[in-house]
């Protein structure tokens, strides 16, 4: 119940901008006060369960005081004791009253967070769903080519997200990946990481079997730009080399300019008296802004510098000018790498190698975009749609995957 309670209030403010947009302050407050209600219970049973327990604790308690003494006494009255003797029962009595009440509180307390170390111990003693092999071996990478043999998977029983996919993808080759949500794109990025072992079927890099290498070796031959940027509650340095640990001051900085960062990091600046590369970005780096963010986490791949390159709508939050000026340095660290992009502003993946088309965790077109274009399939109708403006765009998109 106390989980709860603290829940539902978190959520609404960590949530407040959304609470304040829809007007539900009455309504979340509501919402909260019915979580402080079933709290309210369970703190009333407690506590009549716990007054239960006093009372009979405390008539033990006076019984035992009363025999002591009344025992003591006989015993003084009939000469086998003395007066010390009666004092020290006394006494002993009297402190065995005092602890039982602490006992009871202590006891209180226990069954008061007795919920929460079930909570965390059910969090903590689960064992992670992807692990090494026992004879995982260290991945090594020579030109960075993926391929995806018959790949099946599906989250959690539920519905089958891909099902005997086949892609192969060349050294240094550069590929976008199209379709609507929910076609497998993210998927399929999220398995080439091994955040999930798939059903059935192989993911390979240069002929290794990614189930058959470690984990970290895997990743740290895979640079990625998310859409949704997160950053560590630390200095926007630490950020950037967060992608090379052991990067000097210079390539930092270097890479922040390649990011088109540099201009406003030197103008941040924090109430802790930090400035510049030193500012603290805040808890996923809220003090910064969306683009400013997207900028960080580009500049911290190209500090990673790794073979394969995985960029997921990684100037979506990027301003036109700001995208434009970070597109030269995009392609430059695209340069000599395998690249796998998802993008639904089809314009910022035209230039690929090879664009593949998506529906329903399948490939259902694949090509380059003059190829695509001429083929007049669901990639045509997707690009006369967004080519025609945001309205056709929007109203556009759904119908031609639907028809597919």
């Amino acid at each position: 119940a106390r989980s709860s309670m603290t829940g539902r209030i978190s959520d609404a403010y960590t949530n407040i901008t959304t609470v304040k947009l829809f007007s539900h302050s009455k309504r979340e407050a509501h919402f909260a006060r019915a979580a402080m209600e079933d709290f309210k219970q369970t703190g009333l049973r407690q506590m009549r369960l716990v007054s239960q327990f006093e009372i009979v604790n405390q008539a033990l308690v006076v019984a035992l005081i009363m025999a002591a003494g009344g025992y003591a006494l006989w015993l003084w009255h009939q000469g086998q004791v003395g007066t010390g003797a009666v004092a020290a029962i006394t006494a002993m009595a009297l402190r065995i009253n005092g602890m039982s009440h602490w006992i009871m509180w202590q006891m209180t307390s226990l069954f008061e967070n007795i919920g929460t170390v079930q909570d965390g111990m059910a969090t903590l003693t689960r064992g992670p769903k992807v692990q090494d092999a026992p004879d995982a071996a260290v991945l090594k990478t020579t030109g960075g080519a993926v391929s995806f043999d018959n790949v099946g998977f599906n989250y959690n029983g539920e519905r089958q997200v891909l099902d005997g996919l086949n892609l192969s993808i060349r050294a240094g080759e550069k590929i976008g990946l199209v379709g609507r949500s929910g076609a497998g794109k993210s998927t399929l990025i999220n398995l080439l990481l091994r955040f999930y072992d798939v059903d059935k079927g192989e993911i390979r890099i240069d002929g290794q079997n990614i189930a058959h290498v470690t984990q970290d070796s895997l990743r740290s031959a895979i640079g990625m730009v998310t859409q949704d940027t997160s950053l560590l509650h630390r200095s926007i340095r630490d950020n950037i080399a967060y992608g090379r640990p052991d990067a000097t001051d210079e390539q930092v900085r270097s890479a922040a300019a390649n990011a088109q960062a540099d201009g406003f990091i030197s103008q941040l600046s924090d109430k802790q008296g930090h400035s510049g590369y030193d500012t603290l970005v805040g808890e996923r780096g809220i003090k910064l802004s969306g683009g400013q963010r997207q900028r960080v986490a580009i500049a911290r791949v190209m500090l990673k510098n790794a073979p394969i390159l995985l960029l997921d709508e990684a100037t979506s939050a990027l301003d036109s000018e700001v995208e434009v000026a970070i597109q030269e340095s995009l392609d430059e660290m695209m340069q000599g790498k395998t690249v796998i992009a998802i993008a639904h502003r089809l314009s910022t993946i035209a230039a690929m190698d090879r664009l593949i088309v998506m529906d329903d965790g399948r490939i259902i077109e694949q090509g380059t975009h003059t190829e695509l274009l001429a083929k007049n399939g669901v990639y045509a109708r997707l690009w006369h749609h967004q080519s025609g403006g945001f309205l056709g765009e929007d109203q556009g998109v759904a119908e031609p995957m639907d028809q597919a």
